[in-house]
């Protein structure tokens, strides 16, 4: 079995396959400041070599934020040209942001407060994103001078479309999660006492599921996502489909259901 940790900025907890990732800087509003994020790429690091987790769930700790996004205090002074350390710390943070939407496992972020900018940006990137009532979602990067970055804008696109992320991002603006549920930027929008019931039905929906069979439908759904041609996504559809064709689970699973 995989060991976890240690981590500074978040805690891992493992129970019958479900990994639950919280962001522990509550003071900070769990704002994503550089040893968080390097927590987070490594807690993901240590996932891939645990096959058995069926699927994650990341939030924050306290009730006030999922995340407010990045520590802006680290993004004070000059600009790459004077400070090489910033573009590395750039580049790194991409793969960062990412390491939900390559983990092998299905990624729910569960969203109880704000969810701003970096903070949005890593939901973004979750399969899943299930909101409490009164949670709050923007990019107001516009207000400190920059743009989006970790491939948001198109992650965004993706999401709700081009005019609804060009909204966003050039007004910096806020909105609510029943709005954000409109647009597509959330999967569901459930009251606060519920979201814990509402993600765990999730999880165990998947539990109960072909668990391989999920996990290289994810890999096949990425694909499409992010196929540059609609024939590459169907190729990489198809090889995934003959793989989990030759898998047990797939025979025991089909088994069972002639059998009902």
């Amino acid at each position: 079995m995989t060991e976890y940790g240690p981590y500074r900025h978040i805690s891992l907890d493992e129970t019958d396959g479900i990994v639950t990732i919280t962001i522990e800087r509550p003071q900070k509003h769990n704002a994503l400041n550089t040893g968080a994020m390097l927590d987070l790429q490594r807690a993901f690091a240590e996932l891939q070599f645990d096959r058995s987790v069926d699927a994650v769930v990341v939030e924050g700790a306290g009730e006030e934020a999922f995340s407010a996004g990045a520590d802006i205090e680290q993004y004070a002074g000059p600009s790459e040209e004077h400070d090489p350390m910033q573009k590395e710390r750039q580049e790194r943070f991409y793969d960062i942001y990412r390491e939900p939407f390559e983990c092998h496992a299905p990624v729910i972020a569960k969203i109880d407060g704000f969810c701003v900018g970096g903070g949005l940006i890593f939901a973004m990137y979750c399969d899943l994103r299930i909101a409490s009532e009164g949670s709050q979602f923007g990019v107001p990067t516009a207000n400190i001078g920059q743009i989006p970055t970790g491939g948001a804008t198109r992650r965004a696109v993706e999401l709700v479309g081009e005019a609804t992320a060009k909204e966003l991002v050039f007004t910096a603006g806020y909105v609510d999660a029943e709005e954000a549920h409109r647009v597509g930027l959330v999967n569901d929008v459930v009251e606060p006492e519920a979201l814990d019931d509402h993600v765990a039905e999730l999880v165990d929906a998947m539990q109960n599921t072909g668990r391989e069979a999920v996990k290289n439908s994810k890999r096949a759904i990425n694909a499409a996502a992010e196929a540059a041609e609609p024939e590459a996504a169907r190729e990489r559809e198809a090889k995934l489909w003959w793989e989990q064709f030759a898998t047990d689970e797939r025979r025991e699973l089909v088994d069972k259901f002639t059998e009902e």
